[in-house]
């Protein structure tokens, strides 16, 4: 059932990274690089992602969209 969340769920994470890398390449080139998990825009996007996904997962777990 895990799996079957995860791929159900598998583009919001995958948006939700490639959406903050767009914006954290953007605000670095403007200088701003607070909030940045170890200096690092592909880690911080990595980690907004896992949470969009496991976010995802469970309100798809909650609602019960097994269809």
């Amino acid at each position: 059932m895990i799996a079957f969340l995860a791929i159900k769920s598998a583009g919001i994470g995958i948006g939700t990274f490639i959406g903050v890398c767009i914006g954290l390449f953007a605000r670095r080139r403007r200088g701003a690089e607070q909030w940045l998990l170890g200096g690092s825009i592909v880690l911080t996007a990595l980690a907004a992602a896992v949470i969009a996904l496991v976010m995802a997962m469970l309100v798809n777990y909650v609602i019960g969209g097994f269809a």
